[in-house]
Protein backbone atom coordinates (compact mmCIF):
# COMPACT_ATOMS: atom_id res chain seq x y z
CA UNK A 1 0.00 0.00 0.00
CA UNK A 2 1.30 3.88 -0.89
CA UNK A 3 2.49 5.57 2.01
CA UNK A 4 3.49 8.98 2.88
CA UNK A 5 6.75 10.20 3.90
CA UNK A 6 8.04 12.69 6.02
CA UNK A 7 8.98 16.03 3.96
CA UNK A 8 12.51 15.86 2.24
CA UNK A 9 13.91 17.92 0.06
CA UNK A 10 13.64 17.01 -3.79
CA UNK A 11 14.68 19.29 -6.94
CA UNK A 12 11.57 21.16 -8.74
CA UNK A 13 11.23 22.96 -11.84
CA UNK A 14 9.06 25.32 -13.34
CA UNK A 15 8.89 25.13 -17.25
CA UNK A 16 7.02 27.21 -20.15
CA UNK A 17 5.41 25.22 -22.98
CA UNK A 18 4.20 25.80 -26.48
CA UNK A 19 6.01 29.50 -27.00
CA UNK A 20 8.94 30.62 -27.77
CA UNK A 21 8.19 33.38 -25.96
CA UNK A 22 8.92 32.63 -22.13
CA UNK A 23 6.07 33.58 -19.84
CA UNK A 24 3.49 33.48 -22.68
CA UNK A 25 3.16 29.60 -23.09
CA UNK A 26 1.13 27.12 -20.51
CA UNK A 27 3.50 26.77 -17.01
CA UNK A 28 4.02 23.37 -15.56
CA UNK A 29 5.24 22.79 -12.21
CA UNK A 30 7.63 19.38 -11.56
CA UNK A 31 8.79 17.34 -9.26
CA UNK A 32 12.01 15.60 -9.48
CA UNK A 33 12.58 12.41 -7.66
CA UNK A 34 9.48 11.86 -6.47
CA UNK A 35 9.91 8.00 -5.29
CA UNK A 36 7.80 7.82 -1.76
CA UNK A 37 5.42 10.22 -1.68
CA UNK A 38 1.56 8.80 -1.62
CA UNK A 39 -0.97 9.90 -4.16
CA UNK A 40 -2.62 12.45 -1.48
CA UNK A 41 0.64 14.19 -0.88
CA UNK A 42 0.80 14.92 -4.97
CA UNK A 43 -2.60 15.81 -5.02
CA UNK A 44 -2.12 18.64 -2.69
CA UNK A 45 0.69 19.82 -3.66
CA UNK A 46 -0.95 20.23 -7.28
CA UNK A 47 -3.38 21.93 -5.85
CA UNK A 48 -1.09 24.47 -3.75
CA UNK A 49 0.79 25.21 -7.45
CA UNK A 50 -2.77 26.74 -9.00
CA UNK A 51 -1.26 26.59 -12.06
CA UNK A 52 -3.30 23.48 -14.32
CA UNK A 53 -1.05 20.29 -14.14
CA UNK A 54 1.70 19.53 -11.20
CA UNK A 55 4.30 16.53 -12.85
CA UNK A 56 5.84 14.00 -10.46
CA UNK A 57 8.80 12.12 -12.17
CA UNK A 58 9.84 8.69 -10.80
CA UNK A 59 11.59 5.69 -12.20
CA UNK A 60 10.21 3.49 -14.83
CA UNK A 61 7.80 0.54 -13.74
CA UNK A 62 8.93 -0.45 -17.48
CA UNK A 63 12.52 -1.26 -19.21
CA UNK A 64 10.89 0.42 -22.34
CA UNK A 65 10.72 4.23 -20.44
CA UNK A 66 12.91 6.62 -19.43
CA UNK A 67 11.25 7.90 -16.74
CA UNK A 68 7.62 7.34 -15.15
CA UNK A 69 5.33 10.93 -15.23
CA UNK A 70 2.15 11.23 -13.02
CA UNK A 71 -0.07 14.33 -14.18
CA UNK A 72 -2.49 15.80 -11.70
CA UNK A 73 -4.39 19.27 -12.18
CA UNK A 74 -5.50 20.71 -9.00
CA UNK A 75 -8.59 18.10 -8.46
CA UNK A 76 -7.97 15.07 -10.03
CA UNK A 77 -4.66 13.37 -11.65
CA UNK A 78 -4.88 12.12 -15.39
CA UNK A 79 -3.67 9.11 -17.05
CA UNK A 80 -2.16 11.92 -20.34
CA UNK A 81 -2.33 15.12 -20.79
CA UNK A 82 -0.28 17.04 -23.99
CA UNK A 83 1.58 20.21 -21.89
CA UNK A 84 2.63 18.17 -19.20
CA UNK A 85 4.17 15.42 -21.23
CA UNK A 86 6.54 17.87 -23.14
CA UNK A 87 7.52 20.04 -19.79
CA UNK A 88 8.17 16.72 -18.18
CA UNK A 89 10.21 15.55 -20.60
CA UNK A 90 12.39 18.96 -20.96
CA UNK A 91 12.86 19.12 -16.95
CA UNK A 92 14.08 15.52 -17.37
CA UNK A 93 16.68 16.35 -20.42
CA UNK A 94 17.39 19.64 -17.89
CA UNK A 95 18.23 17.20 -14.93
CA UNK A 96 20.55 15.06 -16.82
CA UNK A 97 18.14 12.23 -18.72
CA UNK A 98 20.04 11.08 -21.91
CA UNK A 99 18.20 11.11 -25.45
CA UNK A 100 18.23 7.67 -27.12
CA UNK A 101 18.82 7.36 -30.85
CA UNK A 102 17.38 9.63 -32.78
CA UNK A 103 17.15 11.83 -30.31
CA UNK A 104 13.98 10.32 -28.83
CA UNK A 105 13.01 9.79 -24.63
CA UNK A 106 9.83 7.47 -23.99
CA UNK A 107 7.76 8.31 -20.92
CA UNK A 108 5.83 6.24 -19.22
CA UNK A 109 2.23 7.40 -17.70
CA UNK A 110 -1.17 6.08 -16.98
CA UNK A 111 -1.92 5.75 -20.98
CA UNK A 112 0.75 4.07 -21.44
CA UNK A 113 4.25 4.60 -23.23
CA UNK A 114 4.59 7.69 -25.21
CA UNK A 115 7.76 8.56 -27.83
CA UNK A 116 8.70 11.77 -27.33
CA UNK A 117 11.36 13.27 -29.79
CA UNK A 118 13.90 16.45 -30.02
CA UNK A 119 13.21 18.30 -33.37
CA UNK A 120 16.06 21.55 -33.60
CA UNK A 121 14.89 23.56 -30.50
CA UNK A 122 11.45 21.73 -29.96
CA UNK A 123 10.05 19.05 -28.27
CA UNK A 124 7.04 17.00 -29.93
CA UNK A 125 5.21 13.86 -28.74
CA UNK A 126 3.14 10.79 -30.16
CA UNK A 127 -0.30 11.68 -30.14
CA UNK A 128 -1.57 8.33 -28.06
CA UNK A 129 -4.98 6.69 -29.42
CA UNK A 130 -8.86 8.30 -28.55
CA UNK A 131 -10.05 6.29 -25.92
CA UNK A 132 -13.64 7.74 -27.15
CA UNK A 133 -13.69 9.51 -30.74
CA UNK A 134 -17.09 10.00 -32.55
CA UNK A 135 -19.71 12.09 -33.07
CA UNK A 136 -21.87 14.03 -30.05
CA UNK A 137 -25.04 13.84 -29.71
CA UNK A 138 -27.98 16.27 -30.54
CA UNK A 139 -28.76 17.14 -27.29
CA UNK A 140 -25.40 17.84 -25.86
CA UNK A 141 -24.39 19.31 -28.62
CA UNK A 142 -27.04 22.00 -27.98
CA UNK A 143 -26.38 22.37 -24.80
CA UNK A 144 -22.22 23.06 -25.41
CA UNK A 145 -24.24 25.88 -27.90
CA UNK A 146 -26.05 27.33 -24.46
CA UNK A 147 -22.24 27.33 -22.92
CA UNK A 148 -20.25 29.15 -25.60
CA UNK A 149 -23.13 31.52 -25.49
CA UNK A 150 -24.00 31.00 -29.77
CA UNK A 151 -26.64 29.44 -31.27
CA UNK A 152 -26.22 26.09 -32.15
CA UNK A 153 -26.24 26.60 -35.98
CA UNK A 154 -23.09 28.46 -35.24
CA UNK A 155 -21.63 24.95 -34.43
CA UNK A 156 -20.36 23.35 -38.03
CA UNK A 157 -19.43 19.74 -36.41
CA UNK A 158 -18.65 18.40 -32.98
CA UNK A 159 -16.84 14.93 -32.00
CA UNK A 160 -15.60 13.36 -28.49
CA UNK A 161 -11.93 13.68 -28.53
CA UNK A 162 -11.05 11.32 -25.31
CA UNK A 163 -7.45 10.81 -24.96
CA UNK A 164 -7.41 11.24 -20.75
CA UNK A 165 -9.07 14.60 -20.57
CA UNK A 166 -12.45 14.06 -21.40
CA UNK A 167 -12.27 16.80 -24.92
CA UNK A 168 -15.28 17.31 -27.17
CA UNK A 169 -14.42 19.23 -30.08
CA UNK A 170 -16.80 22.09 -31.90
CA UNK A 171 -15.57 23.36 -34.92
CA UNK A 172 -16.93 26.78 -35.82
CA UNK A 173 -16.41 28.73 -39.01
CA UNK A 174 -13.69 31.18 -38.79
CA UNK A 175 -10.82 31.60 -36.21
CA UNK A 176 -12.93 35.27 -35.90
CA UNK A 177 -15.64 33.29 -34.22
CA UNK A 178 -13.72 31.14 -32.06
CA UNK A 179 -12.01 34.36 -30.24
CA UNK A 180 -15.48 36.44 -30.03
CA UNK A 181 -16.84 33.90 -28.11
CA UNK A 182 -17.84 34.60 -24.44
CA UNK A 183 -19.07 31.47 -22.64
CA UNK A 184 -20.91 31.16 -19.75
CA UNK A 185 -19.21 29.05 -16.72
CA UNK A 186 -22.04 28.59 -14.56
CA UNK A 187 -23.48 26.10 -17.43
CA UNK A 188 -20.48 24.39 -17.76
CA UNK A 189 -21.29 21.65 -15.45
CA UNK A 190 -18.32 19.22 -16.00
CA UNK A 191 -17.73 19.63 -19.42
CA UNK A 192 -14.28 20.17 -20.99
CA UNK A 193 -15.06 21.57 -24.59
CA UNK A 194 -12.43 22.50 -27.45
CA UNK A 195 -13.58 24.94 -30.11
CA UNK A 196 -11.49 25.48 -33.14
CA UNK A 197 -11.78 27.77 -36.05
CA UNK A 198 -9.98 28.74 -39.33
CA UNK A 199 -7.96 31.87 -40.30
CA UNK A 200 -7.47 33.35 -43.86
CA UNK A 201 -5.37 32.80 -46.54
CA UNK A 202 -1.76 34.36 -45.48
CA UNK A 203 -2.58 34.31 -41.62
CA UNK A 204 0.44 33.09 -39.29
CA UNK A 205 -1.02 30.14 -37.80
CA UNK A 206 -3.94 28.07 -39.64
CA UNK A 207 -6.26 27.50 -36.88
CA UNK A 208 -7.22 29.25 -33.52
CA UNK A 209 -8.11 26.83 -30.65
CA UNK A 210 -9.82 27.73 -27.10
CA UNK A 211 -10.33 25.56 -24.25
CA UNK A 212 -12.85 25.61 -21.41
CA UNK A 213 -12.86 23.21 -18.63
CA UNK A 214 -15.99 22.86 -16.51
CA UNK A 215 -15.86 21.83 -12.46
CA UNK A 216 -14.28 23.97 -9.54
CA UNK A 217 -12.67 26.08 -10.80
CA UNK A 218 -13.66 26.83 -14.11
CA UNK A 219 -10.80 28.33 -15.87
CA UNK A 220 -9.77 29.03 -19.67
CA UNK A 221 -6.61 26.82 -20.71
CA UNK A 222 -3.83 28.41 -22.21
CA UNK A 223 -2.55 26.14 -24.36
CA UNK A 224 -3.56 22.62 -24.32
CA UNK A 225 -1.39 19.59 -26.19
CA UNK A 226 -4.06 16.90 -25.56
CA UNK A 227 -7.02 18.79 -26.76
CA UNK A 228 -4.54 19.80 -30.10
CA UNK A 229 -3.90 16.15 -30.64
CA UNK A 230 -7.63 15.16 -30.55
CA UNK A 231 -8.35 18.27 -32.82
CA UNK A 232 -5.97 17.42 -35.47
CA UNK A 233 -6.77 13.67 -35.42
CA UNK A 234 -10.68 14.34 -35.84
CA UNK A 235 -9.81 17.68 -38.43
CA UNK A 236 -7.53 15.41 -40.55
CA UNK A 237 -9.55 12.59 -40.50
CA UNK A 238 -12.31 14.74 -41.86
CA UNK A 239 -10.39 16.30 -44.49
CA UNK A 240 -10.67 19.97 -43.05
CA UNK A 241 -6.66 19.91 -42.09
CA UNK A 242 -3.95 18.39 -44.10
CA UNK A 243 -0.28 18.56 -41.28
CA UNK A 244 1.84 19.96 -41.07
CA UNK A 245 -0.31 23.33 -39.79
CA UNK A 246 0.36 25.50 -36.71
CA UNK A 247 -2.49 26.16 -34.22
CA UNK A 248 -2.49 29.15 -32.09
CA UNK A 249 -4.38 29.04 -28.64
CA UNK A 250 -3.78 31.47 -25.52
CA UNK A 251 -4.57 34.60 -27.37
CA UNK A 252 -7.30 36.10 -25.25
CA UNK A 253 -5.72 35.38 -22.26
CA UNK A 254 -2.45 37.42 -23.48
CA UNK A 255 -0.63 34.57 -24.47
CA UNK A 256 1.28 33.82 -27.69
CA UNK A 257 0.46 30.07 -27.88
CA UNK A 258 2.20 27.93 -30.63
CA UNK A 259 1.10 24.30 -31.49
CA UNK A 260 2.58 22.57 -34.35
CA UNK A 261 0.85 19.62 -35.70
CA UNK A 262 3.00 16.74 -37.95
CA UNK A 263 1.73 13.72 -39.56
CA UNK A 264 4.48 10.82 -39.77
CA UNK A 265 3.02 7.37 -40.92
CA UNK A 266 -0.09 8.09 -40.39
CA UNK A 267 0.34 9.38 -36.72
CA UNK A 268 -0.36 12.60 -35.02
CA UNK A 269 2.76 14.36 -33.84
CA UNK A 270 2.48 17.69 -31.29
CA UNK A 271 5.28 19.94 -30.66
CA UNK A 272 6.03 23.44 -30.08
CA UNK A 273 8.92 24.62 -27.60
CA UNK A 274 9.39 24.40 -23.87
CA UNK A 275 11.17 27.05 -22.06
CA UNK A 276 13.30 26.10 -18.61
CA UNK A 277 12.17 29.37 -16.17
CA UNK A 278 12.59 28.21 -12.61
CA UNK A 279 15.07 25.46 -10.99
CA UNK A 280 15.29 24.81 -7.41
CA UNK A 281 14.43 22.57 -4.36
CA UNK A 282 11.31 22.08 -2.85
CA UNK A 283 10.45 20.37 1.07
CA UNK A 284 7.72 17.44 -0.05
Amino acid sequence: MEGSTAPKTRPYSEVDVFSSEPYRGNALAVVHAADGLSTEQMQRFAAWTNLSETTFLLPPGSSAADYRVRIFTGKEELPFAGHPTLGSAKAWLDAGGALRPGGMVIQECAAGLIPIRLEGDQLAFEAPPLTRYGPVEEELTGRIAGVLGIPREQILDASWLVNGPQWIGVRLASASDVLNLQPDPGKAGNLEIGVVGPYGPGAATRFEVRAFVGGDPVWEDSVTGSLNAGLARWLTDTGFAAPPYTASQGTVLGRRGRVHISLRDGNIWVGGHVTSCIEGTVRL
